[in-house]
């Protein structure tokens, strides 16, 4: 038995997300569903990240025990042979025996994408939050200074969570891009893990303050309060990637 290490981008616009459900299509199901023939039984998944429906992956990680002979590059061919042109495999790689894609996980990249502008351009619209009102960056990026560092992110936290710990590190939030409506806005935030629905969270209360609503202190306040309530909206799934998970090395 063999353990592979797949690594995958997908557009998750039309799926209900990584995880396995009842109905509707997800990125897991895709994939084992494609993996079935080659190790020549039914093979369990493992992502490194639960994906929301909606969310994109620019570099998702999965990890599944293979019984098959099968070169990594020739199950990587197979599998985008078959899986649909908005779910890619980018390489497979033998991995040891003990690596789970979640489990082994140091930490975990997401990127937000925001269109600041009177009107979005339509190769963007489907991968980035349009927001037409006038953001404020700088009070945006003082409000973020206050998250990183190791924080209990309840107020962040989305329903339906079920954690031993609510203890998060984020280790930066980086910006990029401007203001125009074919120059998205980009939030790149670091950590080490990352809870339900957190990510977005955040970035709607980064919004709310970059309207105005609140000042760039609120976001101590509300960090604080532990309370889901006092943070802002949660952005739509559309604009948020994962973009890298981390590892340690060998």
């Amino acid at each position: 038995m063999r353990n592979l290490k797949i690594t995958l981008q997908y557009d998750g616009t039309n799926y209900v997300g990584w995880q396995r459900q009842a109905e509707g299509t997800s990125i897991q199901a895709l994939v084992e569903d494609a993996l079935a023939p080659l190790a020549g039984e039914r093979v369990v998944v493992h992502g490194a990240g639960r994906t929301d429906a909606g969310v994109h992956a620019l570099g998702q990680v999965a990890s599944a025990s293979f019984p098959g002979s099968h070169e990594p590059p020739v199950v990587a061919r197979a599998l985008n042979a078959v899986l649909p042109p908005d779910v890619r495999v980018i390489s497979v790689e033998d991995a040891p025996l003990d690596f789970h894609a979640r489990i082994s996980a140091i930490g975990k990249t997401y990127e937000y994408r925001i269109v600041n502008a009177a009107v979005v351009s339509p190769f963007l619209a489907r991968y980035a939050w349009h927001v037409p009102q006038p953001l404020d960056i700088d009070n945006m990026k003082r409000a973020a200074s206050h998250l990183v560092g190791s924080h209990d992110f309840s107020a962040f936290q989305g329903a339906g969570s079920d954690v031993g710990s609510t203890q998060r590190t984020i280790r930066s939030i980086d910006w990029q891009g401007g203001c125009r409506y074919d120059l998205p806005l980009l939030i790149r935030l670091d950590g080490d893990g990352f809870l339900r629905h957190m990510v977005r969270n955040i970035i709607g209360t980064l919004v709310e303050i970059g309207i105005g609503r609140w000042t760039a202190d609120r976001m101590v306040e509300i960090l604080a309060s532990r309370n889901r309530s006092q943070a802002g909206a949660t952005a739509p799934a559309h604009g948020l990637f994962l973009l890298q998970v981390q590892y340690a090395a060998g």
